[in-house]
């Protein structure tokens, strides 16, 4: 694996993500998507294409067997730990409607959308199926670590138990929550499936319409998403949230590698964990990626500061391929992948 083609790679992984946000910015700025149409856009990603894209991506996984679960657990807890300091970004700014804008954007990366082929190029097979696996919990730990942080801010002060309990409706109501919930299940039931009768499974084998239509539906998502991001970026809030950006970037891009990749190096060293290169590209794709395309829609519909979310996702993307770099040659300088 040649450093360069790692360059070209994170470059050709993050200019798709500007050149439509740049396109759908520049459809707003000449009158063809209006206020109204961004609007309902948002909401159509957030309720239906981002649920469907979540339930697809585990519905596709056979069983949950296969897991590494050192790798899952080591995650978990690095995503913990990146969770904590969101937390002290998020008081560090006044404003309710920011906190957990700041929160989401040092937690969620974008390991959905450049995670898998990121680790296939670094570790082959061995880190598409690292990455696969890790994306069966991470990803839906993200979400629900998202729908938390952008629910208890805004719905804060009043009467503390009424306040929980209404955030906690609002996380089991959210329409990501379900999509991940509904593709648990789906895994879950494939065993039972199995069971049913040849005659019987191959007669429903032969319906593919229903995972042919989600499909469409899951490919749609990220495109649409980018071009509703572009549509709702505005450069004149740049300078008022100069502050917040830089926090945001800086925990996403500074503090994510450092906790997520230096802890394991570390604990490897130390004879606590082996992992092998497949599992450190996958890492690499889980740490060192920008701000998720989704936490800004996501934001935006959950009555949360839309626009520093947009702002998080650009400004990280547009530099998140020096730090992918950087990570690779660090890792490949100990000999890690």
């Amino acid at each position: 694996m040649a450093l360069a083609d790692i360059l070209i790679f994170a470059v050709n992984s993050v200019l798709p993500v500007i050149l439509l946000v740049a396109l759908g910015y520049i459809l707003k700025r000449t009158g063809f998507f209006t206020g109204e149409f961004l609007r309902v856009a948002n909401k159509t990603v957030f309720r239906i294409l981002l649920p469907v894209l979540l339930f697809v991506n585990l519905a596709e996984l056979d069983s949950f067997s296969q897991l590494k679960w050192d790798a899952v657990l080591y995650a978990l807890a690095a995503i913990v730990v990146l969770f904590c300091i969101g937390l002290f970004f998020a008081r560090i700014t006044p404003d309710r409607y920011q906190k957990g804008v700041l929160l989401q954007g040092v937690v969620r990366s974008n390991f959905a959308l450049v995670g898998v082929p990121l680790a296939q190029l670094m570790a082959g097979d061995k880190g598409v199926k690292s990455a696969a696996l890790l994306s069966a919990f991470t990803i839906p730990v993200f979400n629900v670590l998202s729908v938390v942080a952008l629910s208890v801010y805004v719905q804060g002060g009043g009467d503390r138990r009424a306040s929980m309990t209404k955030t906690l409706r609002g996380i089991l109501r959210n329409p990501l929550i379900i999509g991940v919930l509904a593709g648990i299940v789906c895994v879950l039931l494939k065993p039972l499936a199995r069971q049913l009768p040849s005659g019987v499974a191959s007669f429903l084998g032969k319906f593919t319409f229903a995972g042919t239509v989600l499909g469409y539906l899951a490919k749609a998502s990220t495109p649409v998403a980018l071009l509703v991001l572009g549509g709702q970026f505005e450069k004149s809030s740049i300078k008022g949230l100069k502050k917040q950006i830089t926090l945001g970037v800086m925990g996403r891009l500074v503090f994510a590698p450092l906790i997520g990749l230096g802890g394991a190096i570390l604990l490897q060293k130390m004879g606590i964990l082996q992992f092998d290169n497949g599992t450190y590209a996958a890492l690499i794709a889980l740490f060192a990626t920008p701000a998720a395309v989704a936490s800004a829609i996501m934001a935006e519909e959950m009555g949360n500061d839309g626009q520093l979310a947009g702002q998080l996702v650009v400004w990280t993307t547009l530099l998140s391929a020096a730090v992918i770099f950087g990570a690779v040659v660090a890792l490949r300088t100990l000999g890690l992948v």
